[in-house]
């Protein structure tokens, strides 16, 4: 077997029968291009064309690949993204040393000869034959170029590279044919142009612009003689001659560039023996690619825009088409991320929940009615290492999130309460709402019952929690029985059809299911985005908005830019204005004197609702203020941690609740975010207090219980359970009982249907 060379090419005699089968071919195209008739040539082999004149008059140039970068809404960049890194300039952008570089070590008779040159032809084979191998070659600088335009229309596709650089008579005849097209139409400087923006230089730079900061950290225009010099060595072999890795060998070669610049005339031999006495002087930009590079701890907002943008028909009909404009790349992509809000969303996370906790956080914020996400974050941080995760928290599977969402708990409940206002049941609406009751028998559903046929019950937080209780009470102490009574009142279908107005979808893509566990006490996984963007329609005054992460995109094809339309929030009524006023109303409460104490806002209007699945694994609080709406969620994405007798951020709780933990995250995030920003006012309604007896050994501290539990089955009943009771922050009233009921290990990721909350 032949030896081949340190750099990976041919040893001497396969590069000299490949020279050889290139010189005859370049005469026999001569001779094709002046005698068409003889244009057959013989060539059947497999990789060659029957006909010189039968190949495509045009070469078809794909756009050259190029970076894209990412902004926030204030033109600030959060990250770059690539396939290739590189950025096309000009050629009066590129120093006039780097032009004569490449010239004279790649072609120096480029601006003499037509696409092939005969002359240089020749005289390679004369200096060949009597060196005994390859020491100079044939192949013009535009028959490179049009070699890498095959390349670049491969893209990554290994066959298709395979046969772009595949050594056969027939890709030599297309390269040759389209090199003189080339010629033709495009001039020498553009060629050169071309050539220097298409060209790899290694270090995962393509392009000279990419590659003069890569190695230099510097434009391609302010490139000195040595520096052009070493560039233009790597062309014939960037692994073999990289600077980077082999000081030695590539300065070798730039020297070789340096003598040859001298002996075309481009510069005194003066000039080069100075340059060739000179170091390497590299001061090398490391690649910097990915959402893993986003500042501002923005890579999981960064990585969302990006799996946006794949999904998304209005960039491509096909995940093919758009995957293919995204690697293209030359993207300038603003997105609707306000650093402020991300700067504050982060900082609350990481000081309440330590990176190596056993569980995680996760918090998005948006702009209600525009949809508009301004802040998304987690505590661990985007990575693959230890305590690190590529899995987006916030978002639903199909755009890099957690397979089934997490269960939310309470924060279910006012979904319920808004369909029953909207069923026309006035706020002061009262029920029995005892401690323990079993489910209804049957409960109404969109197209049959559901049917409590194994007797599951439920209870609320603590023995103490015993009804009547009116709407408003029932919604700051978060009761459990009272929603079960709501919704056997009013049926699950008016749930479902606010749900579905308010785009609350399980994690997975799929509707919640109508069983009154999902339908009344959060027992389905949903996301921090799905939740913040529904509370949003409350804030908004009953208009939810689709959630937006892009603003405007302009993509650069060559060194010409155009506008691409993007996906845009579709605002629309999901409750009349009374019932979102009313929600607002009784929200406030929560934080005023419920659950949600702890997240309260001391400076501007706000509201929001606790939720706490039973075992613990989840907690959450989902809150807003009138031009601003948040979620967080706390829990295991494994949802095998019951946050009991831990520590969390340094601190310790014996049980943790979604006012205790996810609130204050809340608070402080919500505070950071709106700081400097507009205080408006809810349109408050009066909801009378109900006439019933206080004393009966509510919570001392007033905020109440929020016993949503499971209930008592899964799924309507495809497992049978207890109860899902869970303790209150009892205070003065009363005891904090474990969850009688238990769910399997990774039943809720398989199922994406856990029990119900608790607080």
């Amino acid at each position: 077997m032949p030896k081949k060379r340190s750099g990976g090419g041919l040893s001497s005699t396969q590069q000299a029968a490949k020279f050889l089968g290139v010189s005859v071919l370049a005469g026999a195209v001569m001779a094709g291009i002046a005698l068409p008739a003889v244009g057959a040539l013989g060539l059947a082999a497999k990789g060659s064309v029957e006909s010189f004149d039968e190949l495509p008059a045009n070469l078809k140039t794909p756009p050259l690949s190029q970076r894209t970068t990412i902004l926030d809404a204030d033109g600030g960049q959060i990250a770059t993204v690539y396939s290739r890194d590189r950025t096309v300039v000009d050629l009066k952008d590129i120093s006039p040393y780097m032009q004569k570089a490449i010239v004279a070590i790649e072609d120096s008779r480029f601006y003499e000869h037509g696409a092939v040159d005969l002359k240089g032809v020749l005289r390679a084979l004369n200096k060949n034959a009597r060196s005994g191998g390859v020491s100079e070659g044939a192949s013009t600088l535009t028959q490179q170029y049009v070699k890498n335009v095959f390349v670049e229309e491969a893209g990554d596709d290994p066959t298709k590279v395979a046969q772009a650089t595949q050594q056969t008579i027939g890709r030599k005849i297309r390269e040759l044919k389209y090199a003189i097209q080339v010629e033709e139409e495009l001039g020498k400087k553009k060629i050169l142009e071309n050539y220097l923006n298409i060209t790899f230089f290694g270090q995962q730079a393509y392009g000279i612009e990419a590659a003069a900061q890569r190695y230099f950290s510097k434009p391609a225009k302010d490139l000195n003689l040595q520096e052009s010099a070493l560039l233009a060595g790597l062309v014939q072999s960037p692994s073999r001659y990289d600077p980077v890795n082999d000081e030695a060998e590539a300065t070798k070669r730039r020297n070789t560039v340096i003598h040859r610049m001298a002996e075309v005339g481009d510069i005194s031999q003066e000039q080069a023996d100075e340059a060739a006495r000179t170091p390497l002087g590299l001061n090398v930009s490391r690649p910097e690619n990915g959402c893993i590079t986003a500042v501002a701890d923005a890579s999981f907002f960064c990585d969302y825009v990006r799996e946006v943008f794949l999904s998304d028909p209005v960039f491509g009909k096909t995940k093919e088409d758009r995957a293919k404009i995204w690697n293209q790349g030359g993207l300038t992509i603003r997105t609707t991320l306000d650093p402020q809000a991300q700067k504050s969303v982060q900082e609350s996370l990481t000081s309440h929940v330590d990176q190596s906790d056993s569980v995680a956080a996760a918090s998005t914020l948006v702009e209600p009615g525009t949809g508009k996400i301004v802040a998304m974050g987690q505590s661990k941080p985007y990575g693959y290492g230890k305590d690190e995760t590529e899995i987006n928290y916030s978002v639903d599977s199909a755009l890099g999130g957690s397979n089934f969402g997490f269960p939310t708990g309470s924060t279910f409940k006012p979904f319920v309460a808004a369909a029953a206002l909207e069923e026309g049941r006035p706020p002061t609406q009262s029920y029995s709402a005892p401690y323990e009751m079993p489910y209804p028998q049957t409960v109404r559903g969109c197209e049959r019952p559901w049917v409590n046929d194994a007797n599951y019950k439920l209870t609320n937080e603590n023995e103490t929690e015993v009804g009547p209780y009116a709407l408003k009470e029932a919604m700051a102490k978060s009761v459990n029985t009272y929603f079960v009574q709501m919704i056997e009142d009013i049926g699950m279908c008016p749930v479902v059809n606010m749900t579905d107005k308010l785009g609350v979808v399980q994690g997975n893509g799929k509707k919640i299911p109508q069983v009154p566990s999902s339908m009344t006490l959060g027992s389905t996984g949903l996301s921090p985005l799905t939740m913040a963007s529904a509370y949003a329609a409350f804030a908004s005054r009953g208009m939810y908005c689709t959630p937006v992460a892009i603003e405007s995109i302009t993509q650069k094809i060559g060194n010409r830019e155009k506008s691409l339309e993007v996906p845009k929030s579709t605002c629309s009524r999901a409750m009349s204005e009374k019932t979102a006023d009313t929600v607002n109303t009784l929200l406030q409460g929560v934080v005023d004197s419920g659950t949600g104490q702890e997240a309260g806002l001391s400076d501007r209007d706000n509201a929001g609702k606790t939720g706490t699945t039973d075992e613990r694994r989840n907690a959450w609080f989902v809150g807003y203020t009138p031009n601003m709406s948040g979620a967080v969620w706390v829990g295991s994405a494994t949802q095998k941690v019951e946050m009991k007798n831990i520590t969390i951020g340094g601190t310790y709780h014996e049980l943790v609740f979604g006012g205790a933990v996810p609130g204050p995250i809340w608070r402080d995030a919500m505070t950071g975010a709106l700081s400097g920003k507009d205080s408006p006012s809810f349109n408050l309604v009066n909801i009378p207090d109900a006439d019933r007896d206080q004393d009966r050994g509510d919570d001392g501290d007033g905020r109440g219980n929020d016993g949503d539990n499971g209930d008592g089955g899964l799924i309507g009943g495809l497992i049978g359970g207890g109860n899902g009771n869970g303790g209150g922050n009892g205070g003065g009233g009363g005891t904090e009982p474990d969850p009688s009921f238990s769910i399997p290990e990774g039943f809720i990721q398989g199922q994406g249907n856990g029990p119900g909350g608790r607080r």
